[in-house]
C-alpha cells in the first residue's frame, strides 16, 4: 500500500523590507530615539506574528498529514514486545464472541483444537512458542494452526497470542490471577485447573467438539487418524497399560478428544461437580477417582485411554518416531527444566526428519529426554516449588 507524499507546506510568510534597508533605517542618525525604539517594536510584533502563523501551519500540516497516513494504512494492533503494558481496550478486551472465534476456526465437523495460555507461558522463546514450531515442522501438522484457538487465561497472555497467533480468546475470571506459574496443588492451581474444566463443558455445549491440548505438548505428527471414531471420551495417559478401556490406565487432562454430545455434556458436569465429593483434588485426580463411577455407564460414556506409543510424554516416552504423534513435557517440575527437554525433543525430531527412509524404518532413532526432567524428581514430589502447570 503506498503511502501519501506530504503535501507542500503553505507559504503565509510576510513580505518584509530589504535587510540593508532596515539597518540603514535602524543605523541612520538621522532618525530620532523614540523613532528608532518604533521600527524595533514593529520588527519585532512582526517577527512574533511570523513565528505563530508558521508554527501553526506546521501543526496543521502534521494533524491533517497524519490523519491522512493513518487511514490509509492499516497499523499492527499489538506490538510483537513482551511484556506490553496497553491503555487501548481493544488490546485487552475481545474484539468477537467466543461462539464466533469458535466458528470461523472450526473443522467441517464443527472440532477446534484448544490450549491455554497463562502470562508465565507467553513470553518470547517460551513454552507458547515451541508449542507452534511443533507444528510447522510437524508432519501434516501445519494446516492445523488454522484450527487452534489459543485461550488466555490473563491480558498480557492475551497480548502476546495477538501477536503470534489468528484465533485468540481472553478468558477471565473474577477475583483470579492466573498470570504466574501456578505451583502443584496451591488454591490457585487449582482454581485454574477447574476453571479449564468449566470452561471446556462449555464449549461441548456450543456444539463443538475439541482436541483439549497443554501447550507443553509437541504436536509431531496430526493425530486425527489415531483417534477412535466411536469414543466420546478419549484422553492420553502418564501410563498405558496397554488395553484402550482398561481403567488401570493412567490418564493425563493435558490432553485429551471429546465430541460434543448429550453423554459427554453430562460427563463434564460431573467431572466438575465432583470437586465438591473430592475437596483439594485437582482435575487429574478426580478423574481417576471418578473413571470407575457407575455414573460413567448409566450416561452411556464411552472412554477411551490413548497409547502412549502414539500420544507419549516423559513420564513414558513414545519410543518409536515413526509412530509419534505428540510428545507431552509431563513429569516435569520448574520452567527451566521444562524449556531445556522440549528444545532437545524439537532437535531430536528435526534430526529424524533429515533421515532416509531406510534408516527412519529401522527405529534406532529415539528420544535423548528426559534430561533436566528426571524421572528422579518423581520420588520427592509435593514440594510448593514444583509447579505443575507443568505437569
Amino acid at each position: 500500500m503506498s503511502f501519501s507524499h506530504p503535501r507542500t507546506l503553505p507559504s503565509y510568510r510576510r513580505r518584509s523590507p530589504p535587510t540593508s534597508n532596515l539597518y540603514t533605517a535602524i543605523n541612520s542618525s538621522s532618525m530620532s530615539p523614540e523613532s528608532t525604539s518604533l521600527h524595533f517594536r514593529h520588527i519585532l510584533a512582526a517577527a512574533l506574528l511570523f513565528a505563530v502563523v508558521s508554527l501553526s501551519c506546521l501543526l496543521l500540516f502534521r494533524d491533517n498529514d497524519y490523519s491522512h497516513f493513518a487511514s490509509s494504512y492499516s497499523f499492527p494492533r499489538f506490538p510483537t514486545g513482551f511484556p506490553f503494558a496497553s491503555d487501548d481496550p481493544v488490546a485487552t478486551s475481545n474484539e468477537y464472541p467466543l461462539e464466533k472465534i469458535l466458528s470461523e476456526a472450526a473443522m467441517e465437523d464443527k472440532t477446534v483444537i484448544l490450549t491455554t495460555l497463562n502470562e508465565a507461558w507467553a513470553a518470547p522463546n517460551s513454552v507458547i512458542d515451541l508449542f507452534l514450531e511443533s507444528f510447522r515442522i510437524g508432519v501434516h501438522t501445519r494446516k492445523l494452526l488454522n484450527h487452534l484457538v489459543i485461550i488466555a487465561l490473563d491480558q498480557k497472555a492475551f497480548i502476546r497470542c495477538q501477536a503470534i497467533h489468528t484465533y485468540c480468546f481472553l478468558l477471565v475470571s473474577e477475583g483470579s490471577d492466573f498470570r504466574e506459574e501456578a505451583y502443584f496443588m496451591t488454591p490457585r492451581y487449582l482454581k485454574m485447573m477447574w476453571r479449564r474444566i468449566d470452561f471446556l463443558r462449555s464449549v461441548l455445549e456450543m456444539g463443538y467438539n475439541f482436541v483439549f491440548t497443554d501447550a507443553d505438548i509437541m504436536w509431531f505428527r496430526d493425530p486425527f487418524p489415531r483417534f477412535h471414531h466411536s469414543a466420546d471420551f478419549q484422553i492420553a495417559c502418564d501410563h498405558f497399560t496397554g488395553s484402550f478401556d482398561d481403567v488401570h490406565n493412567r490418564p493425563n487432562g493435558g490432553f485429551n478428544f471429546v465430541r460434543s454430545n448429550n453423554r459427554s455434556i453430562e460427563f463434564y458436569k460431573f467431572w466438575y461437580s465432583s470437586q465438591e465429593t473430592y475437596p483439594g483434588y485437582h482435575d487429574q485426580d478426580v478423574l481417576n477417582f471418578i473413571k470407575i463411577d457407575p455414573f460413567i455407564n448409566d450416561i452411556g460414556l464411552k472412554m477411551i485411554f490413548l497409547d502412549t506409543a502414539n500420544f507419549g510424554g516423559l513420564c513414558e516416552p513414545s519410543r518409536d518416531l515413526n509412530q509419534v504423534c505428540t510428545m507431552h513435557a509431563n513429569c516435569c517440575y520448574g520452567m527451566d527444566s521444562k524449556l531445556h527437554d522440549l528444545r532437545i525433543m524439537l532437535q531430536d525430531w528435526r534430526h529424524y526428519l533429515t533421515l532416509p527412509p531406510s534408516l527412519k524404518r529401522l527405529s534406532i532413532i529415539s528420544w535423548r529426554v528426559p534430561q533436566n526432567c528426571s524421572l528422579d524428581s518423581l520420588k520427592t514430589n509435593g514440594s510448593p516449588e514444583k509447579s505443575v502447570e507443568e505437569d
